[in-house]
This record gives C-alpha cells, structure tokens and sequence, in this order.
C-alpha cells in the first residue's frame, strides 16, 4: 500500500476490474433479487393503496416481463457507472477527512489505495456472496455481515438493518484501507486505521438511513 500510494498504480486497469467484478456479481445476483422483490411487492398492501391499483398491477407486470436487454443493460451499463461514480465520491471524502489530519496527500494516490482495498469486497467478497445467492437461489438473507446470526429476521427489521452494516468483508476492507491511508497521509498506521474506521461509520450510518427511507417507502 505504501508504494501504491507514493506511485499511484495504473488505475485505469484496476477500476475495470473492479468494476467489471461488480457487473458481473450485478447480473449473476439479478434474476434472483427479481423474483425476491416481486414476491414481496405482490404481498405489499400498503404499496398497493398508495400507487393505486392500475400503477400497481403495471409495476408488477413490468417486473414479470421485463424488457429484453433490460437486465444487461442495468448490470453491465448502469451498475459500473454509479459504481465509478460512488468510488469516486468516496475518495474525495477520504482525502477531505485525511486533510483533517494532514497537510500531505492527493487525489490520485487516495482513489488507488481505495481501488485495491475495494478488490477485498468485489473479488473475495462477491465470490462468497454469489455461492450463497447460487445455493439459496435468493438474495433473502444472504449476508457476510453479523445479520447472518439473525437468519430468521424480517430483512426490513431494525436490528436487521444494523447488523448488515457490519460486513466481514466491508471490515477486512476498511482495515486494509487504513493501511494505505496511512501511506497516503503519511500518518501513523493508528492514525491511518482510525481515519479509515471514521470514514467506514459515516458510511455505515449512510446505509441505515438510506435502507429506513426504503423501508418507509415499502411500508
């Protein structure tokens, strides 16, 4: 990580492979977050009443027979662009929050330790992920985060919610990220996995009130 950071690797190779792990992983995941989705927005009362009963069935029907190409298009367009844009977003923060710290540090060497850090969750991550998805034939509580020790919570629950923040993978990533930050910064390693963990609990804290909004939404 500390020769990443003082010679930023070539990053264009490393983003299309991370975001080529992340389509793939999209497109294997798909079909089976589309059968989960569909069978609990048909069960959804609530969801019924405030669309409307026609808005409704034609949301359902769309996801019954969705458009040829549609599902390609998401997982190998949609999903990498908003994944570049998200891993970006993310690096300027990193540099913002290290800037609290340290004088020393930039852009580029932020987003390549964040890019090789990254590979922990898209690589090894997804390959556990997607052997659960393909045993289960669900994305229904398939987690590496502690909610794996509340197998029988409704995935909309609180205590559901929190404990998915807490990622085995998400936390092997943010450990090594530290690492680099360190690097980049020229920090103490401590000061480089606190900054790492502090960027991780902004984040986590971003999930929870994103999947609550959701969570209303369907509710």
């Amino acid at each position: 990580m500390a020769d990443i950071a003082q010679r930023p690797k070539p990053i264009a190779a490393i983003l299309i492979l991370v975001l080529a792990l992340t389509a793939v992983f999209s497109f294997v995941s798909a079909p089976y977050a589309a059968k989960d989705g569909l069978e609990i927005l048909k069960d959804n009362v609530k969801m019924k009443e405030r669309l409307g009963p026609e808005r409704f069935d034609k949301m359902i029907a769309d996801m019954e027979n969705p458009k040829p190409g549609a599902g390609i298009i998401r997982a190998f367009v949609v999903t990498p662009a908003f994944t570049a844009l998200f891993l970006g977003i993310q690096a300027l923060f990193l540099l913002i929050l290290g800037r609290m710290v340290s004088s020393e540090g930039a852009y580029l060497p932020c987003f390549s330790v964040l890019l090789y850090a990254s590979l922990v969750n898209t690589l090894l991550g997804n390959i556990v992920r997607t052997f659960l998805i393909l045993s289960r034939k669900s994305v229904m509580q398939m987690t590496t985060s502690l909610a794996m020790l509340a197998p029988t919570a409704d995935i909309t629950s609180t205590p559901y919610i929190l404990l998915s923040q807490i990622d085995l993978f998400q936390l092997w990533m943010f450990g090594v990220l530290g690492y680099g930050l360190s690097a980049v910064f020229k920090i103490p390693v401590k000061k480089g996995l606190v900054l790492s963990s502090a960027f991780w609990a902004l984040k986590a804290v971003f999930n929870i009130a994103l999947a609550f909004l959701g969570k209303s939404f369907i509710g």
